[in-house]
């Protein structure tokens, strides 16, 4: 049986998912500002808030298919629990 989805859940989605672009990007030896600059961002905030999912602040479908593509990895790498 599927497990109840809740608004707890969803945020412990959403921070596994900050963790492991995190992960990810150290990983490369990228920063922060190196991968907001490659997504078109002008400064850290949104790569900042999204992997610490801070105000309430997460990376979209469309964000981690192009960082997936920025740092040459599989993009379920981004999603996995």
């Amino acid at each position: 049986m599927p497990q109840k989805i809740t608004d707890t859940s969803l945020i412990a989605f959403h921070k596994q998912i900050g963790f492991n672009v995190k992960k990810a990007r150290e990983e490369k030896g990228i920063t922060q500002l190196e991968l907001s600059q490659r997504l078109g961002y002008t400064s850290v905030s949104v790569v900042s808030k999204a992997e610490k999912c801070i105000e309430n602040k997460h990376f979209s479908l469309e964000q981690l298919y192009r960082i997936a593509n920025e740092l040459k990895i599989d993009l379920c790498s981004l999603i996995k629990s």
